[in-house]
């Protein structure tokens, strides 16, 4: 009998990916799909080891790119002449500072107002001053995002680059599969245009959990068990998922986690843009 394949990695599945976004003209100028699709695949880099990364980056369009690690917390900036974006790393299943700060669900006082998740904010407490630093010169719009725990680093991220002496304010905050991050007073404080996309039953959205204290910010990006970006109402999305559960368990699959993928995020936003919406 032959052994079961191992699932590829964040890593392995970003490193295979085609990335086909190509920008030539100030971020702010495309359309909220064509920035969700830039900012995922963003996301992906961010996985990737750092000459890789830099030459994804720069088939999109971006000639600097600069890796920052700190402690196990992972980031690259990368920009050009018109943009700059803050892309941080997400969850790998073998790292184990990603594990803890997912599991770590106690709360901490933030450095704005509120609380956020302690372990969340242990990550970007030891990345942050290395990024500002790159960043206090900075002049053109600063964009953040993320992946899972990625999504949470830039959403503290951006918070505390609202605070900082860098130049730039957040230009806005795209995250893919991110877990709750703060309770209510931080995320009112945070006004930062955030695009918060979430795939069906993907389970790091559910947590921490709401009895915690914890809320989601931002515009909700609402991909359902099809995969379209759908507006629906508290009913609706209960059928939606459990129509998406129990198509996971006829494939052999348990959707909570496979919805998670960044590959389908990315592949949902791109169908989107190819069906034309105008979104």
């Amino acid at each position: 009998m032959n052994a079961p394949t191992a699932k590829p990695t964040v890593a392995q599945q970003a490193l295979a990916y085609q990335y086909t976004s190509r920008i030539n003209q100030p971020i702010r100028e495309y359309s909220l799909l064509e920035q969700s699709l830039l900012f995922g695949e963003l996301s992906a880099i961010a996985y990737l080891p750092e000459n890789a990364a830099k030459d994804a980056a720069k088939e999109i369009g971006f000639s600097e790119c600069e890796f920052f690690d700190r402690d196990g917390s992972q980031a690259y900036i990368v920009g050009n002449e018109l943009d700059c974006v803050v892309a941080c790393r997400g969850t790998e299943p073998n790292e184990w500072n990603d594990i803890k700060a997912d599991a770590n669900a106690i709360s901490a006082l933030a450095e704005t107002i509120g609380r956020v998740h302690r372990g969340f904010k242990q990550e970007v407490d030891d990345l942050w001053p290395r990024l500002e630093q790159a960043l206090l010169s900075n002049s053109r719009p600063v964009w953040f995002a993320g992946h899972s725990l990625g999504g949470a680093m830039a959403t503290i991220c951006a918070g505390r680059c609202m605070l900082s002496h860098i130049k730039s304010n957040p230009e806005g905050l795209f995250t893919f599969g991110s877990p709750r991050v703060g309770d209510k007073r931080y995320i009112n404080y945070c006004k930062i245009k955030h695009y918060r996309w979430v795939h069906n039953n993907d389970i790091v959205t559910r947590v921490p959990p709401p009895w915690m204290g914890y809320k989601h910010g931002g515009t909700e990006m609402y991909l359902n068990a099809n995969g379209k970006l759908r507006r629906m109402t508290r009913w609706q999305r209960s059928k939606d998922r459990w129509r998406g559960f129990i198509r996971g368990l006829r494939q052999g699959r348990i959707d909570h986690f496979s919805d998670h993928s960044l590959v389908q995020y990315i592949d949902c936003i791109r169908n989107e843009l190819d069906s034309g919406s105008k979104k």
